[in-house]
């Protein structure tokens, strides 16, 4: 018994400098990842017409997104709208890149398109997998709904069968 006991504790203790170990590497690793994002953030004037404008087009389309939430086909429009959007990303990105200097004090728009995968996929994206999830529990919900009215229905006809 003292063996298994010693046994298990060996392993935890490899466990635990595994798991320490890993989450030592996963911090050092992602403190470059955390600056570069803090820079991104800090390279962004914020007090663009435009920006505040496309901020607050997604603030939009979350609450209209939350509001809607009991109508599906109005979801569903909003969840294809958000999925063209990401899609048109880069065709985006191009004509911004072209025309930056009639709307931006910067030229945001590098050819990778990181701007816009950002600032613009990225809440639409975010959007999409709220919309999503609201349908995977409107679906759960009506198969419950579903399921329940079958059962009744069979009650019924047993209940019928016996008059």
């Amino acid at each position: 018994m003292e063996q298994i006991q010693s046994a298990l504790e060996a392993h935890l203790d490899q466990m635990t400098d595994l798991v320490h170990k890993v989450s030592t590497d996963f911090r050092s690793d992602l403190g470059p990842a955390f600056d570069n994002l803090i820079g991104f953030f800090h390279a962004i004037n914020w007090k663009e017409t435009w920006l505040m404008c496309l901020l607050g087009f997604h603030f939009l389309y979350l609450v209209t997104a939350i509001l809607s939430r009991k109508n599906l086909n109005f979801q569903m429009l909003l969840f294809l709208t958000a999925l063209a959007g990401v899609y048109l990303a880069e065709r985006f990105n191009g004509l911004l890149r072209q025309n930056w200097r009639s709307f931006a004090s910067q030229n945001y728009f590098d050819s990778n398109g990181v701007f816009v995968s950002v600032l613009w996929s990225g809440p639409l994206l975010v959007i999409a997998i709220i919309i999503l999830i609201n349908t995977l529990f409107s679906l759960c919900h009506l198969i419950v709904k579903w399921k329940k009215a079958e059962l009744r229905h069979r009650a019924r006809l047993s209940q019928n069968k016996q008059d």
